[in-house]
């Protein structure tokens, strides 16, 4: 993805800051790493919704931004992990804000959990 230069151009720190957690999943993936270090398929089964080439495209944007850690390891199969930077834990606090008011805002949101249908059976008539 290609970022846009701030420092070459006047842009409010606000558009600056919502650039780099821009998107769908770089705001849910930060949610996740909040919890530590963990490796590609461990975020993506905390992460139904997403493919496999979406997940990898983004953890690669968090990387280049330099919120996201990417370590490999020298294995058989090789194992990759991540975790967050020093910048992308500075960001701990804007996610825990950011999820307390989408809880507190959960039923006028889109993606609020369906509310649960009640089904009656009918009684047969004789």
């Amino acid at each position: 993805m290609k970022r846009k230069n701030f420092a070459r151009r006047p842009g409010c720190a606000v558009e600056a800051a919502l650039d780099l957690i821009d998107g769908k999943w770089k705001g849910v993936i930060l949610y996740h790493l909040q919890a530590g270090t963990q490796r590609f398929g461990e975020l993506r089964r905390r992460m139904p919704g997403i493919t496999q080439r979406m997940l990898t495209k983004q953890l690669r944007a968090l990387e280049d931004d330099g919120l996201v850690i990417r370590k490999v390891y020298a294995e058989v199969p090789p194992r990759v992990e991540y975790t967050l930077s020093e910048l992308g834990e500075s960001l701990r606090p804007v996610i825990d804000i950011l999820k307390a008011w989408g809880e507190g805002h959960q039923e006028r949101l889109s993606c609020a959990p369906a509310p649960e249908v009640v089904v009656k059976k009918s009684k047969r008539a004789a």
